[in-house]
């Protein structure tokens, strides 16, 4: 039996854990942290839509749209364990001008099957009673002595997708992979930090541990998140990489819903690319973040393990940002959320693929959009792993791999550490 060692117990890295220990490989998996989903996927909005810029994004995102729509039946846990639970609420995106971008999408959406309705600038008050229909293009920084002030239009429409929601407790969804994959043999240890990449006859045999023991492999996944762009370092991989990806602070903002809505309960998923922030619902009422226009600074980290988590203007201009729109926003006096790190690539596309050390696997650059895409990384990381190990050269000939319960094929060179800059993203947490 192969073995494989992934870095990373957090989403992404426990959805390969559960599709290759099912696969029939020995698994471990190691963690720093003392739990799974401890790291970046504990902070994870956990929003899952099917709307991106990219036609294999979006069909990925529909894939995995099912598995969260049936999460009990994939993950197949005992009665007794908790569970995370997806709440379908359906997602707005409100856009300005004319809705190129959009239209781009909906055409997506009618090749792969998305389910959606166009909705005119007061339809969206059907949504979001008593909603700003004003447009407030293009997004300003707090200090622009025009922040806030609305133009002479509306905005230009919206769309509302169907097959959205978002997952009560992300890191509970981490713990539930967990619990599945270990139910299918693959071994967890948190606590353990990797000290160095173990190679041998040109390519991966293992990796070392702070406390000197290596832990042999036949694979190595990279799964890190915010912390893989340093694993990629340790390996000695990043020559060939056309595509970096690198720690991108962020702020996200948790305070009390709009006076008129009960936004806990009756909420809907909102991606404005207008006012440019997005938001869900949550316990305290709602979660607003920022959809990163152009005029916001990214705020890259060098030491992911030394992120600062006081709050800054970021959470002020994302939480007036929402205002703008829902201009009942309740606005509390202290600031509360979280600040974490997205792990963004060039293009904010993700990175799944070989390296130029065989036996070496990546699955970073998640950008702070593949939550939703686990159930699916799991699978064609799977398959890429079997099939480059079997002789196959991703490289040369990049896969393609058929969605299970979708059937569409997607080319998987578009996730390739190679890639060009793709275009065609949004280049923000959008994807």
């Amino acid at each position: 039996m192969k073995q494989v060692v992934i870095i990373g117990a957090g989403i992404i890295g426990g959805a390969i854990a559960y599709e290759m220990a099912k696969a029939g490989w020995a698994v471990t998996v190691v963690d720093k942290a003392p739990e799974a989903g401890y790291g970046s996927t504990s902070s994870s909005s956990a929003v899952i839509r099917i709307n991106y810029s990219v036609m294999e994004t979006c069909a990925m995102a529909l894939e995995g749209w099912t598995y969260w729509r049936d999460w009990a039946d994939y993950v197949d846990l005992p009665d007794e364990r908790p569970l995370a639970v997806y709440k379908e609420t359906g997602s707005l995106v409100i856009y300005s001008g004319e809705g190129t971008a959009m239209t781009k999408v909906t055409e997506i959406m009618d090749r792969i099957g998305g389910v959606y309705d166009r909705v005119a600038p007061e339809g969206v008050r059907n949504y979001l009673p008593k909603a700003d229909l004003q447009s407030y293009a293009p997004a300003k920084r707090l200090d622009h002595p025009d922040f806030g002030e609305p133009n002479p239009e509306q905005v230009g429409g919206a769309v509302f997708f169907h097959q959205a929601g978002y997952v009560s407790d992300p890191k509970l969804a981490a713990q539930n992979l967990q619990w599945a994959a270990e139910r299918e043999g693959a071994a967890f240890r948190f606590r353990t930090k990797v000290q160095g990449i173990e190679t041998g006859n040109g390519r991966i045999s293992g990796v070392r541990l702070e406390d000197g023991t290596v832990l042999p492999a036949d694979v190595v996944v990279n799964a890190a998140g915010p912390w893989s762009a340093g694993l990629n370092l340790m390996a000695g991989i990043t020559g060939d990489m056309t595509i970096r990806n690198r720690p991108n602070r962020q702020e996200v903002a948790y305070i009390p819903g709009p006076a008129n809505m009960d936004y806990r309960h009756d909420g809907i998923i909102i991606a404005d690319l207008d006012a440019e922030f997005y938001a869900r619902p949550d316990p305290v009422g709602i979660c607003v973040g920022s959809t990163d226009p152009a005029c916001d600074e990214h705020d890259w980290i060098e030491d992911p393990d030394a992120l600062d988590t006081r709050f800054t203007d970021q959470w002020t201009t994302i939480v007036m940002r929402g205002a703008m729109r829902l201009p009942e926003m309740r606005i509390p006096g202290q600031a509360s959320g979280l600040v974490a790190l997205y792990d963004t690539s060039d293009d904010w596309l993700p990175i799944y693929d070989r390296t130029s050390l065989p036996g070496f696997y990546v699955a970073c650059g998640t950008s702070g959009n593949q939550f939703k895409m686990a159930p699916v990384v799991g699978k064609l990381m799977t398959h890429l792993i079997t099939e480059s190990e079997a002789g196959h050269d991703h490289d040369a000939e990049p896969f393609s791999f058929q969605l299970e319960r979708t059937g569409r094929e997607i080319n998987l060179g578009t996730y390739s550490r190679k890639r060009k800059i793709n275009a065609e993203s949004s280049f923000s947490v959008m994807g």
